[in-house]
């Protein structure tokens, strides 16, 4: 393998890496309120309620 191929898979890696990196580092959480916890628990609930209505309304 030449010097030149060599050094190409060397930038490619480090770009690769560098981006893997830079994804890891702006991952953050989602630090919700309680009260956004609350609101989002009970569209879940609504939601599977009406799934289940649904449901219900398909079967004979």
């Amino acid at each position: 393998m030449s010097l030149s191929l060599i050094f190409i898979i060397l930038i490619a890696l480090g770009i690769i890496i560098g981006g893997i990196l830079l994804l890891k580092q702006s991952a953050k959480k989602f630090n919700l309120s309680p009260e956004q916890l609350k609101r989002i628990k009970a569209r879940n609930e609504a939601l599977d309620k009406e799934a289940r209505e649904e449901e219900e309304k398909k079967q004979p």
